[in-house]
């Protein structure tokens, strides 16, 4: 209990560690500083807001995590998400703005809190792959087409109707500034080919510096839009006052941040836990979210979520534990307290070409459509969730929650339905769906196979397939249920199966049940229907229950000489 209270006491390096955590914390802090501030003024926030969401929650979640290496802090789609929840409350970057950015940082906290204490995290199972993929393309396409506007040094409307806003701005292109034009060319080019010829080297912390540094020599500050002051200093504690009715509105962007936080989370830090083989508890993993989320809250930052990145990028520089999540954060802190100030002529021109280098490699049509081909379901889920999400942009998490909805309607309609065939016995001895491999039904007894759960939501299917099978083969006296695919049954399979054993012995036929397994027949017998059916018509193997009536009625001959039995 007390490692789970405080996870970190239980960390154990070397001096060799702490060397190799030390220059990776520096190498994830060299790019974490300017993506910072430029996912602050994706979510509406002034970029300081993005440095002190980069200081005490890079460290709580790594004391408070499971994983020695995942890197908490801002991150594209939760800004997004953040801007998304919080313009319809405030005017973005203003006091009262910056205020509800810290409310929903506690918001999410508490909610991330709540599920890992309680291992709730299972309930992210409830969004389908396709339905996250469909979400986060469009994402990315709203997040990198929301920088345009400050390539061209071009204002962008907030009506509520993105594509309309993006439309407007396509209108507004002949104003283009072109000194942001040339920054703005000048920062993708860099980052680019630095990432390309350098991959080591902090591309963006680059592209900040030089940039700033025209700015200021070719005194284009009163030409294009500038960073300005950013205050100097550590984040001071802030008071945070929770107001039902806020909370409420807060709601729908706070679970969306919640689950895609969460899967983007849990993809980096499998994937570094399986190189590392270090164990991995994800709903520990959520404490520590949730812990960094609350320090963000209660110190003038705004939410946070684990960095796929920044995680891999601390990997491959080689962290060995948590201490380099707490070396990032120092230097955070360094920057904050010496050189903020320096960044007062940064344009924000080279903020905008940041993200949208950072975020166009999420990027990948070819697995998206890819789905269509594995299922057209899956697929229509997929391209769906993504036309809703740029439909509903800026109200992202409509777009999501549209597509979880319909991929839940989608799994009780396939529920409804199950795999329920008919059973023919094979040359080889297997009983395989007769209309398929082109095989016999027995005449005499019939086999079912039923493959699911047994439930509310299919019982009047399973109902009707045995009242069809007993009506096409009329002198049976015998029906089967091969039972081996059935998980699980519930009250209302239970009360099914309890009518059909009475209706067809009125009719004089007896329902045989093989290979059922253990939790099912639990349920029977919990019911009292195991003693009504009769030990009698429980089998072990399908042949068993074929001897068995051929020993009573004598099995028909014309049968057994077409399976050369």
């Amino acid at each position: 209990m007390l490692k789970r209270v405080f996870p970190f006491i239980g960390w154990r390096f070397t001096k060799g560690d702490i060397r190799a955590d030390f220059l990776a914390g520096l190498t994830v802090a060299l790019v974490l500083i300017p993506q910072s501030m430029a996912y602050a003024q994706l979510a509406g926030l002034p970029v300081v807001v993005g440095l002190y969401a980069s200081f005490l929650p890079v460290i709580f979640g790594a004391l408070w995590g499971s994983s020695h290496h995942l890197q908490t802090g801002p991150v594209a789609m939760t800004s997004l998400l953040t801007a998304t929840a919080l313009m319809p409350l405030a005017v973005p970057e203003t006091a009262e703005y910056v205020v509800l950015a810290g409310v929903l940082a506690v918001v999410l906290g508490i909610i991330r809190l709540i599920i890992g204490f309680f291992k709730l995290t299972v309930v992210a199972n409830f969004l389908s792959k396709p339905v996250m993929d469909g979400f986060v393309h469009a994402g990315v396409l709203v997040i990198a087409s929301s920088q345009v506007s400050k390539l061209f040094g071009l204002p962008m409307e907030r009506s509520g109707w993105y594509l309309h806003d993006l439309w407007n701005l396509v209108l507004s292109l002949p104003e283009t500034n072109m000194i942001a034009v040339l920054l703005s060319v000048i920062s993708i080019v860099l980052l680019v080919v630095l990432k390309i010829a350098w991959p080591k080297l902090p591309a963006a912390l680059f592209v900040v510096i030089i940039t700033t540094v025209m700015v200021y020599f070719f005194g284009w500050s009163d030409k294009v839009a500038i960073v300005g002051e950013i205050q100097k200093g550590l984040p001071k504690f802030t008071s945070v006052t929770l107001e039902w009715s806020t909370v409420v509105k807060m709601l729908p962007g706070v679970l969306a941040i919640t689950f895609i936080g969460f899967m983007e989370m849990t993809g980096v830090a499998k994937a570094v836990a399986a190189k590392s083989r270090q164990p991995l508890d994800l709903d520990q993993e959520m404490i520590g979210q949730g812990m960094a989320a609350l320090s963000a809250g209660f110190t003038g930052g705004y939410p946070v979520s684990g960095s796929f990145s920044r995680t891999a990028l601390g990997f491959a520089s080689g962290a060995r534990t948590g201490m380099n999540c707490i070396f990032t954060g120092v230097f955070v802190a360094l920057f904050l307290m010496f050189l903020a100030g320096a960044l007062f002529y940064l344009p924000k021109a080279a903020l905008g070409a940041t993200i949208i280098i950072a975020v166009v490699k999420l990027l990948d049509f070819k697995r998206l459509f890819g789905y269509w081909k594995i299922s057209r379901t899956e697929g229509f889920l997929a391209l769906f969730t993504f036309a809703a999400t740029l439909l509903f942009a800026p109200q992202l998490q409509n777009g999501i929650l549209v597509g979880a909805a319909l991929s839940i309607v989608v799994f009780l309609f396939e529920t409804m339905k199950p795999n329920v065939v008919l059973l023919g016995r094979h040359e080889d001895g297997t009983y395989r769906t007769h209309d398929i491999y082109n095989l016999m039904v027995d005449p005499e007894m019939p086999v079912i196979r039923f493959d699911g759960r047994l439930f509310f939501a299919n019982v009047s299917y399973f109902e009707d397939m045995l009242l069809d099978t007993h009506g096409e083969y009329s002198d049976a006296r015998f029906i089967a249920i091969d039972c081996q695919g059935m998980n699980a049954i519930d009250a209302s399979g239970v009360e099914m199966l309890g009518d059909m054993v009475r209706m067809l012995r009125e009719n004089n036929v007896e329902l045989l049940f093989c290979r059922m397994k253990y939790p099912v027949r639990k349920v029977l017998e919990r019911a009292d229907l195991l003693e009504e059916i009769g030990e009698a018509n429980f089998f072990h193997r399908i042949d068993d229950a074929r001897e068995h009536v051929g020993g009573e009625v004598g099995i028909g001959h014309t049968f057994k000489s077409s399976l050369g039995i």
